[in-house]
């Protein structure tokens, strides 16, 4: 990111000068594994936001399985009430579905914990439902390894995407081709 933007360096400065507990506490907003968290509070300052964008790939690449457990638990169900903005955002794009749609959802969701043990997770990002389902039904059908790796570039997607919010600078950057064909 260009150094010149104020709104980054702001944001950025405003990241780097906050106490470890305020960043930890602004950092669990975005992922609720404390473990990324703490890896990100460790790399600061940062010199740039692409830097923190990196940090936080990383930190997500040295999660235990427990971690990401604990990370995909700080996520609703997609088609479900979302308890915070980030998630509310993410999902706008069901809001408008049909009940057929968020019925099917609902019973894919449920078949989904059930093969996996855990939440369907996807960068959303104002998806409509019935994408989502479709994206959801084929996921199904991958291994669990599979579907663990798939997870991992999931949240990696999001956490990039809610810290450039957090950080103020714009929308964010694309996913390479190879996490998008990943998901």
């Amino acid at each position: 990111m260009d150094q010149s933007d104020p709104t980054d360096s702001v944001g950025l400065e405003w990241f780097n000068g906050l106490s470890s507990q305020q960043v930890l506490s602004v950092l669990h907003e975005v992922c609720s594994a404390a473990a990324w968290a703490e890896a990100i509070d460790d790399g600061r300052p940062f010199a740039d936001t692409e830097a923190v964008l990196d940090a936080s790939d990383d930190a997500l690449a040295s999660l235990t399985e427990a971690d990401v457990d604990t990370a995909l638990a700080g996520h609703p169900r997609i088609g479900e009430r979302a308890h915070n903005a980030s998630s509310q955002a993410e999902q706008s794009g069901v809001t408008g579905a049909g009940r057929d749609v968020l019925d099917e959802l609902a019973r894919a969701n449920a078949d989904y914990e059930d093969r996996f043990g855990h939440v369907y997770l996807v960068f959303a990002n104002g998806r409509p439902a019935d994408e989502l389902l479709q994206i959801l039904r084929s996921r199904l059908s991958n291994d669990p390894a599979t579907e663990r790796a798939v997870i991992r570039t999931e949240l990696a997607k999001i956490n990039r995407r809610r810290l450039v919010g957090l950080l103020g600078t714009g929308p964010a950057p694309s996913p390479s081709p190879s996490e998008e064909s990943q998901a």
